[in-house]
């Protein structure tokens, strides 16, 4: 026997149900519920798609000449063909003092960066990497655990037109080589450590092993996420609170093929 736990009393003011009214307007269609939206977006693709393109406002500087190539070709099908945009840009869409991030770490600290804060920091970082000659294409990567600045580095990263990856920093040396070696990486993020169910792991020994064997690597950027007065990495690096001392260009966003 089923029990409803739970149901709301309007969904009205919700997105779906305003997507819904402008499908059912743009459309001629009767939609009234999910299982029916459902069904309209699988057997109306590009209409469907082409009406979250519209709805979401997705920044772009080319628009698109086509919605989908072929629905019938999943995985393979071309998307928006002709678009041109960046996916970190649509992301730092809002400049404004609303919460964009809110970090609690272990030891119970608290850190909430506004959406203008996270374009500030985002904009330093991107132009520090454009700097070091990151470029479209290139390979960044972070050896970091579930901070902010992961988040940062990821979108500062992607405003260049570079491929961003990453992986925890409990990972083995020879799993962090799996990931990466392959990918060729020109910088790498990493902290100087992380905690876990109370106690603090050092990355630097695993980094330092990992370093040996990725040659590509350029530049080491540290994120001192905890007290480092006493410890001195056996490789040079420079400090990502260095990088946002900065007085950064406006940042460019590199347009690309969706």
């Amino acid at each position: 026997m089923k029990t409803t736990l739970w149901e709301p009393v309007s969904t009205e003011k919700t997105k779906m149900e305003e997507l819904t009214r402008i499908i059912n307007n743009n459309h001629s269609q009767s939609i009234n519920n999910y299982e029916k939206l459902h069904h309209y977006s699988i057997n109306h693709i590009p209409e469907f798609w082409e009406e979250i393109w519209n709805y979401c406002e997705i920044v772009h500087s080319e628009s698109y000449t086509q919605v989908v190539d072929d629905v019938k070709l999943m995985p393979g099908a071309k998307w928006f063909t002709g678009a041109k945009l960046n996916f970190a840009e649509n992301l730092l869409r809002f400049r404004d003092d609303r919460i964009a991030i809110k970090f609690k770490s272990e030891d119970k600290s608290v850190r909430e960066l506004t959406y203008l804060e996270l374009f500030q920091e985002v904009e330093k970082v991107s132009n520090y990497l454009r700097d070091l000659g990151v470029q479209k294409g290139d390979r960044v990567v972070g050896f970091l655990p579930n901070v902010p600045e992961a988040v940062v580095a990821m979108l500062a990263t992607s405003s260049l037109g570079a491929v961003w990856s990453s992986c925890s920093p409990d990972f083995g040396t020879n799993g962090v080589l799996d990931r990466f070696s392959q990918i060729e990486p020109k910088v790498i993020f990493s902290a100087y450590g992380y905690r876990y169910n109370g106690k603090h792991y050092d990355s630097l020994k695993k980094l330092n092993g990992v370093l040996k064997e990725l040659p590509t690597v350029q530049k080491v950027i540290l994120i001192d996420n905890h007290n480092s007065d006493e410890i001195n990495p056996k490789f040079e690096f420079i400090s990502y609170n260095e990088i946002l001392d900065g007085n950064p260009k406006p940042i460019q966003f590199e347009q690309l093929p969706f």
